[in-house]
Parts: structure tokens; sequence; C-alpha cells
């Protein structure tokens, strides 16, 4: 099922940026992943893995509190990108944030 592509605000658009314009090896590398991770989520916004509501953190009912659902999507080199579906007559992958493994595991409290 194909679906658009979206920030979910200027904050993620901005640090998606800072990345892509970084000469840093490590950040070329992230944006790489981050674009293969985009790719797939045009092509199925439901290839990730879905969070049980109950999981889902504070900090992102707080800060985003119309999204009722939360995905996963594994990146290599330990990174997650977090990301939630929605729809307007089409389905929309609106990209939260990307984390490594260990804001991953603050953010989730593990």
């Amino acid at each position: 099922m194909r679906a658009r592509v979206f920030f979910a605000d200027e904050r993620v658009r901005e640090a998606y940026a800072a990345l892509k314009n970084s000469r840093r090896r490590e950040d070329q590398h992230l944006v790489t992943l981050l674009d293969g991770a985009f790719d797939a989520l045009a092509a199925d916004a439901f290839c990730g893995t879905q969070v049980p509501k109950r999981q889902i953190p504070r900090f992102y009912r707080r800060r985003y509190p119309l999204f009722d659902n939360l995905w996963k999507y594994n990146l290599t080199g330990s990174w997650r990108l977090m990301y939630t579906v929605a729809s307007d007559g089409e389905t929309i992958a609106v990209v939260i944030e990307w984390l490594d493994h260990t804001g991953y595991e603050r953010r989730f409290g593990y």
C-alpha cells in the first residue's frame, strides 16, 4: 500500500536537514539509512513493528496528542525510526524521530 511520508513537525525536518548538510561520515551514513527507511515507508507504511498502545511513552502522547498509534522501523547500527500512520483519504506515514539504541531505551524506560 503506497503512502506519503511527512515529518511530524519543523523540528524533525530541521534535524534531518542538518544531518543531510553535515560532512561527518557517521551523519551521512545515517542519512542513507533514513532515506532507505523513507522509501520503505512510502512503499508500505505498515512495514515496521507496531508498538502496543499501552507501551507508547508519555513523551509522544504529550507532544503529539492527535497521534493514536506508534510504529518502529529498525535501521541498521541499532538505530530506530519512530513514526505514526494516519489517513486522509490516503495512507500517510508521519516521521516522529530517529533514535540510537541508548536513546530508544531511555525514551521507552527500558
